[in-house]
């Protein structure tokens, strides 16, 4: 066989054994947060391409502001044994739980959006939050002055147990920490009733009034459009406001400029390619890379349409 080259035909092999296999994506709610309809949208295409193979993709909905429902539905899941899943571990302890119990299982796991730096995952395909901070500053350090003040802002729940979001912070802390030409301290704000535009606008006003230095905000995740919707036109004049993600209200603000940098996680992609990392374990036997990165695209006005296109 070897000096053959002799490979097998895995799609003959799956025909004749008749083996279908199940890999469920447990994802936060697209309907309550529509960042999530990207990932699944990559799922989606992965599950297209790969349906000969026998994958029969199952979609399982978590709400995506607190870990118990999120550990429930996983656990459930797990009781049914799927071939394999693929989860977003927004919160740290209950994914770690998961992690170990599917490694007792031995269901092998692919994680987007967070990594847990857990060898027990199969691999992780997504951002480095990092460095995503990192880029952050960078970008901030372009448009703002150098008495300008920056701040993190956090438009989520349980920010404690969110490391990608504690990741970023670090990320901007450390980039300005390094800087000689910038000794405006760093900011953090964290604020859980984002849905809610009256008080959204409230805790913004009163931020900027106790700072009225502050002019950088960074926030980070893809709710930066919430912070100008609900300013309006009060917003202060010359902030800049660097954020993630592609949403359509996003894009809209970036070309009224009043975004300046978005940072695109490519959460399609990530999607994607963690059904097709699974489908290489599954079906093809292959070893998995542990951790892939994606690359950190800046998209600005004047680029944005090239990475709808794409």
């Amino acid at each position: 066989m070897d000096e053959l080259r002799y490979e097998p035909n895995i799609f003959a092999s799956t025909l004749a054994y008749n083996r279908t296999f199940r890999v469920c994506a447990l994802l936060p709610d697209y309907r309550l947060d529509p960042y999530w309809a990207l990932p699944k949208s990559g799922v989606e295409q992965a599950a297209l391409a790969v349906r000969h193979y026998g994958i029969n993709i199952e979609y399982v909905f978590h709400g995506p502001t607190g870990p118990d429902q999120f550990e429930g539905k996983a656990i459930a899941l797990l009781d049914t044994r799927p071939d394999a899943l693929l989860i977003a571990p927004l919160f740290l302890e209950a994914s770690k739980n998961i992690l170990q119990a599917c490694a007792k299982k031995k269901i092998p796991v692919a994680l987007i959006n967070t990594d847990l730096e857990d060898h027990q995952a199969l691999c992780y395909v997504g951002q480095d939050s990092f460095h995503s901070g990192v880029l952050a500053g960078k970008l901030l350090q372009l448009v703002l002055r150098p008495e300008d003040q920056v701040a993190v802002l956090n438009l989520d729940n349980e920010i404690s147990r969110a490391r990608h979001l504690l990741e970023k912070e670090r990320g901007l802390r450390h980039y300005f920490h390094h800087r000689t030409d910038h000794t405006a301290d760093v900011l953090r704000f964290d604020f859980e009733h984002f849905e809610n535009p009256e008080r959204l606008k409230a805790f913004l006003q009163a931020i900027f009034q106790l700072h009225p230095r502050l002019r950088g905000l960074f926030v980070t995740n893809s709710r930066s459009y919430l912070v100008l919707d609900a300013l309006g036109t009060e917003a202060p004049e010359g902030l800049r406001i660097v954020g993630f993600d592609l949403l359509e209200p996003n894009l809209r603000y970036l070309k009224e400029e009043r975004i300046a940098f978005l940072i695109n996680q490519n959460p399609t992609r990530q999607g994607f390619q963690a059904v097709m990392s699974i489908v290489d374990q599954l079906i093809f036997k292959k070893k998995v890379e542990r951790v892939q990165y994606l690359p950190l695209d800046i998209v600005v006005a004047e680029n944005a349409s090239y990475y709808l296109n794409r």
